[in-house]
This record gives C-alpha cells, sequence and structure tokens, in this order.
C-alpha cells in the first residue's frame, strides 16, 4: 500500500510562504517596537522615516511593505496600545458601574498602576500623542476614548438610580471617570515618580477624586 504524500515541491513552497510571512510579521513588530523606544523621550512628529526604517534594521524603502506611510504607523501604533488601555479602564468600567463602586475603586487603582508599570512604553506614546503634533495620532486617541465614554455611560445608564439620566448627562459623568483615569495615568509616567510610597499617595488621591464623582453621581438630578 502506498501512502499519499504532498509533492515536494508544493511542501516547499508553503514552506517558503510561511517564512516570508513570518519575516515580514517580525519586521513590522520590529518597526512598531523601534518607534515605541524612540518615541520614549520626544514626540512622534520628531521621528523620520529613515531613522525608524534604520533603527528596525531595514532600508528606507522596504518601510513601505509593513505601512504606508509614518502616519499610518503612528496610528497602528494607538490601535495596539489602546488595546491595553482598553483592558484596563474596562476593567475599571465594570467596578465603577457596580452598585458598591467605591470599595472596589482602590482595586482598580492598583490594577492601573501594574498595567501602567509593565507597559509604560505604550501608555507614554498615548499620554504624549494625546496633544501631539501629528493630526491623525490626536484624531486615532481621540476617536477610541470617545469610544471609551460611550461604553461607560452605557453602562452607568442601566443602574436603577441613573435609568431616567439623559444620555448627554451620562456621557459628562463617564467623561469625568475616563479623565481622572487619564490623570493618574499621566502621573505615574511623570519621570519622578518611581517608588512604591508616591504610587500609593497617588492611589489615594486619585480614588479620593472617584469617589468624589461617584458621590456627585448619586446626588445628581438632571435639569
Amino acid at each position: 500500500m502506498t501512502s499519499a504524500r504532498r509533492p515536494a515541491g508544493r511542501s516547499a513552497a508553503v514552506d517558503a510562504t510561511e517564512s516570508r510571512s513570518a519575516r515580514k510579521s517580525r519586521t513590522r513588530q520590529a518597526l512598531l517596537d523601534e518607534t515605541l523606544i524612540l518615541v520614549g523621550d520626544r514626540s512622534f512628529a520628531s521621528l523620520s522615516l529613515r531613522e525608524v526604517a534604520k533603527a528596525a534594521g531595514i532600508v528606507p524603502t522596504a518601510f513601505y511593505r509593513h505601512f504606508a506611510s509614518m502616519e499610518d504607523l503612528g496610528v497602528t501604533l494607538v490601535e495596539d496600545s489602546m488595546r491595553v488601555l482598553r483592558k484596563m479602564l474596562r476593567d475599571g468600567r465594570r467596578d465603577l458601574a457596580a452598585r458598591d463602586a467605591v470599595p472596589t475603586v482602590h482595586s482598580s487603582l492598583a490594577i492601573l498602576v501594574r498595567q501602567v508599570r509593565e507597559n509604560e512604553g505604550q501608555f507614554r506614546f498615548l499620554v504624549r500623542e494625546q496633544h501631539g503634533g501629528v493630526t491623525e495620532i490626536r484624531r486615532a486617541i481621540s476617536t477610541e476614548l470617545r469610544l471609551f465614554v460611550k461604553e461607560l455611560a452605557i453602562d452607568l445608564s442601566r443602574l436603577p438610580e441613573m435609568d431616567r439620566w439623559r444620555a448627554e448627562d451620562l456621557e459628562l459623568a463617564a467623561d469625568l471617570i475616563v479623565n481622572v483615569m487619564l490623570q493618574a495615568v499621566a502621573e505615574l509616567l511623570d519621570a519622578r515618580r518611581r517608588d512604591s510610597d508616591e504610587d500609593s499617595e497617588l492611589i489615594g488621591r486619585t480614588q479620593r477624586k472617584l469617589v468624589l464623582v461617584i458621590l456627585g453621581m448619586n446626588a445628581w438630578r438632571a435639569t
């Protein structure tokens, strides 16, 4: 009995394709990783395509096999970095939308500190470029944050005491929560904040801010 075998030529072609695909993926990721390193202490707008390509170990013309432009690279960085921020904010949203939100704020902020410390490059990029000089990147970050606010507003609308709130009031409350969290991220990234005592102080201050927001929400009467 003879066993069916894949033609050798076809197998080699598949392996070559997979190898090319893997190499392309690695190079693309290298461009993203090196860009994050380069913007560690400077703005994205100050980077050149040639500089990024050199850092990733490719010639400048090869850059276009992976990204249409530097702006395209920047928006991709936003999308990748936002995945980390999205998870963090959504974890916080679940706590803040709960009826017993106040006791759980501290644990949510502890998660925030850990995520920022583990992903400083991504968070630093987002905080700096939120008001940076590249329009496409600013717009991408703003769009993502608006989605977060709308999602949180929907969560808040499901609470019995807030189910009659107007949509615009719910979004205002959600926007306050998201901005308090983002301010905490920015402060954590401050170069001076490198010890646990300062982190604890920041957590305590941010917790009080969020509790004040929550208490104000409970007392709010839409006009």
